[in-house]
């Protein structure tokens, strides 16, 4: 009779115990298949056969294709302009193609370091027999620009493009075949490629011959030479898409969960850090974070919790400057009341060296008690208050809604051909989509968050400038010069009054007509240096003092 009574009482432990056991049993099957289901998604998604995913490239649309399969499998709707598609335009400007060359007594000169079409010169070919110090009828002609330098070293308006296609018009009406600039002369000249310029072509090709090119290939003024030029210039437009799916729960607000599934192609964007033309295949960047937001939003649609509705945005174009996601909230293509933004990129490092950083902590009060309360244990996280950053949340905190980054790091294969799918901590990833959905669970009750701004940081993950004025550039103007997408608190230009909108013209004696121009301005200066600073508000020019 006591057995009897012993095993009635120890029934209940032993219910318990295989309960628990049971529950550890389904969930470690759970964590094997969502560990297995990330594997399949970047195995492929990193995978030659499609090329790098460069956006607007077939290889991105098959991508785009494999997540809107997972989607319609899912049973999650579409929430593009075209089915899940959001497709816009990204216009990069002109650009010299490889069908243009310079030949001086058939030695071949370098483009752009010995010589460059400026951006409005008329396309052709030009064969010719030339001196420097001899413009003859049907030939190429010569131009030193240091006259016209000189002539207007104190003219604030001076416009050297205007000066050059007027010189270029004369030379045409005069026979000349082609107009060769160049600059004697040890004053900036600001003769500059600008991508961005619309205006008309000149009636001829003209070209710049830099200092190199000048002293390598003309240096005996009056010796006839035999010249070969052809200048090719070709419009860059690529047509990408992002992919949108939209889970409508009826909800007040809705929380909206984002990465980008674009990577480098073969590097033709000049943005990879090693060198060759060699597949980027970008298992880490971004193709950890597009398996992420598959994976957590087939959870979600699986879910109970209906208190949000949910936007899924896979972004394109975020390598060429977070274009996908400034294109969206420019372009919504669900009209959404946004409560906060979640955005994973390069999510797949997780390591004992590479931790979670979670950015954006700061973009709401509530994420302080949120994170206190909620912290993994099987996850070591490293939290970064700011709302900015190099990644497509950075747009949304732009527009006052509160972001998480999450973020596992930067790596010895960071745009590199190396960083491929076998190199993918994938039970690390399943804890990182397990802990973003643990907080989305805690927050389904509690209504909208409420956003505040964070201090600022650099848009690039590393830098070799020694100043800074502190402003985000819009890596999407296609005007001239570098518009400001945002300001950084307590630094240089938010003391001397910039504002988000303004184009920035030319720092001391240097324009500059684009970020690449812009930034090698700034690394001619140094801490300590004064210079004027002109920009252009709206329809008015403005100039500034600035000390670094």
């Amino acid at each position: 009779m006591r057995y009897i009574w012993l095993m009635m009482a120890l029934l209940p432990l032993t219910i318990t115990a295989q309960n628990r056991k049971k529950k550890q049993k389904e969930e470690q099957q759970a964590n094997i298949a969502l560990e297995a289901a990330l594997k399949k998604h970047i195995s492929y998604l990193a995978s030659d056969s499609l090329e790098g995913r460069r956006a607007g490239t077939k290889g991105e649309k098959l991508a785009a294709q494999y997540i809107i399969s997972q989607y319609t499998q899912e049973g999650i709707e579409p929430g593009g302009t075209n089915g899940y598609l959001q497709e816009f335009t990204v216009d990069e400007g002109k650009s010299a193609t490889t069908d243009t060359y310079l030949k001086i007594n058939n030695r071949i000169a370098e483009l752009q370091k010995d010589f460059f079409p400026l951006a409005y010169s008329a396309n052709g070919n030009v064969n010719g027999n030339a001196a420097v110090a001899l413009n003859q009828y049907a030939q190429p002609w010569f131009k030193d620009v240091k006259e016209l330098l000189e002539d207007n070293q104190h003219n604030p308006h001076f416009d050297i493009d205007a000066a050059i296609k007027k010189e270029t018009e004369k030379a045409a009406s005069r026979g000349a075949s082609a107009l060769f600039l160049y600059n004697s002369s040890a004053l900036t000249d600001n003769i500059q490629f600008n991508k961005n310029d619309h205006s008309a072509s000149t009636p001829i090709p003209v070209v710049f011959i830099t200092k190199r090119g000048y002293k390598t290939f003309f240096g005996n003024e009056t010796i006839a030479q035999d010249i070969l030029l052809q200048v090719s210039l070709h419009a860059n437009v690529r047509q990408c898409s992002n992919v949108v799916a939209f889970m409508n729960n009826n909800a007040p607000s809705t929380i909206i969960l984002g990465a980008h599934f674009d990577h480098l192609g073969y590097g033709e964007d000049k943005n990879a850090l090693d060198t060759g033309h060699l597949v980027h295949n970008g298992a880490d960047d971004n193709a950890s974070g597009t398996a992420a937001l598959i994976e957590l939003a087939r959870q979600l649609k699986r879910s109970t919790l209906k208190n949000n509705n949910y936007l899924i945005i896979h972004f394109s174009a975020e390598e060429l400057g977070l274009l996908g996601s400034k294109y969206w909230l420019e372009h919504p293509t669900v009209q959404v009341n946004p409560n906060y933004m979640i955005n994973m990129d390069m999510v797949g490092r997780y390591d004992s060296v590479h931790k979670l950083t979670v950015g954006g902590y700061g973009t709401s009060p509530y994420w302080g008690d949120l994170f206190a309360m909620n912290s993994p244990k099987d996850l070591a996280i490293k939290l970064d208050s700011s709302g900015s950053g190099p990644s497509d949340h950075e747009a949304f905190y732009r527009k006052d809604i509160p972001v998480l980054f999450f973020f596992t790091g930067s790596h010895p294969d960071y745009h590199k051909a190396t960083d491929d799918w076998d190199k993918i901590n994938y039970p690390g990833e399943r804890a990182i989509i397990q802990f973003i959905y643990r907080l989305i669970s805690v927050t389904d009750t509690k209504g909208k968050l409420v956003f505040t701004k964070t201090r600022e940081q650099s848009m690039s993950r590393s830098t070799k400038f020694t100043v800074s004025l502190g402003v985000i550039p819009d890596y999407g103007f296609t005007g001239t010069g570098v518009r400001i997408d945002g300001v950084s608190g307590g630094k240089l230009a938010e003391k001397i009054g910039l504002q988000a909108g303004d184009i920035l013209l030319q720092l001391g004696e240097y324009k500059f007509v684009d970020v690449m121009s812009y930034m090698e301005t700034l690394a001619k200066f140094k801490k300590g240096d004064p210079a004027k600073l002109i920009i252009r508000r709206g329809n008015e020019e403005k100039e500034f003092n600035v000390v670094f």
